[in-house]
């Protein structure tokens, strides 16, 4: 257990965002004893070819509680519409309470530029909500807080108008079973609909263990990339040693509405490194 226990706030905008961006750093909280909020701005009711509505929003949601539980984190959704995301003031208010009711030191949150508009939105609402939790005549019924939390972006490879460019990154080896085991337990996501949307769902295997074997050779590329990306970062964080052997990384990116991410409290935030790095 840390000295400090943190309170982590992550958002994605559908169940199982959370899982491929942060699954891996949000299993090390979670094992150091922090307490994790994983968050779905949508309840994903719209993401199958043949399944909608109430009926997939609250498969949905049961998935994303169980791959929090894989980790010992809580997964909630947030019962707006799939794909119909907007950066409303009525969807605002909802994210500066839930902000201000989980206290958070830390948020992350994919960036504004993106292919998804629920994604884009999702961002957007997080930035529009970061300064207005410290104001107290903003969603007055919900205690303000006095300070604004420091906020990530979770990465990504889109380029324009500007490319993910990281702050810090976190060598995930050690977890990248859990977070595997979290995007298993996305039965609808992993095994139905992104395959069928991909072309590729006479490819999926019958057996459970056959699925999960599947998905990580399909996922292993991807998940490397961070670590390969940012090889330099690692070294500067882990050392020579580590930073060169580090197999599987996520990497985030401060971004500059919520509180800032400095050197001094980088590794308060993110205390996964060695001491004197």
């Amino acid at each position: 257990m840390a000295d400090e226990r943190l309170r982590i706030l992550i958002f994605g905008a559908h169940p199982d965002d959370v899982d491929f961006t942060a699954g891996g750093t949000a299993a090390l909280y979670a094992r150091q004893g922090h307490e994790v909020l994983c968050v779905s701005v949508t309840n994903g009711d719209a993401g199958h070819q043949t399944e909608a509505g109430a009926y997939l929003a609250r498969r949905r949601r049961a998935e994303a509680e169980a791959a929090g539980k894989v980790i010992g984190a809580r997964y909630i959704t947030l019962d707006n519409h799939d794909g119909e995301l907007l950066p409303t003031l009525e969807n605002r208010r909802q994210i500066i309470r839930l902000i201000r009711q989980f206290k958070p030191d830390l948020m992350m949150s994919p960036r504004p530029n993106d292919y998804h508009p629920d994604h884009r939105y999702t961002a957007q609402l997080i930035q529009d909500a970061a300064y207005m939790v410290t104001v107290p005549n903003v969603c007055a019924d919900t205690p303000h807080l006095e300070a604004n939390p420091v906020i990530v972006y979770v990465s990504d490879t889109f380029q324009k108008p500007y490319p993910f460019t990281a702050d810090v990154v976190v060598a995930i080896d050690e977890v990248i079973d859990l977070k595997f085991a979290m995007l298993h337990a996305h039965t609808s996501q992993m095994y139905e609909w992104l395959p069928y949307n991909q072309g590729i769902l006479h490819e999926v295997p019958e057996g459970d263990a056959e699925r999960l074997a599947w998905l990580r050779r399909r996922l292993d590329g991807r998940m490397r990339q961070d670590a390969d990306r940012f090889r330099d970062l690692l070294i500067e964080l882990y050392g020579a040693g580590r930073g060169h052997a580090v197999v599987y990384a996520e990497a985030f990116e401060g971004c500059e509405y919520g509180g800032r991410l400095t050197p001094e409290n980088l590794h308060r935030l993110f205390p996964f490194f060695p001491a004197g790095r």
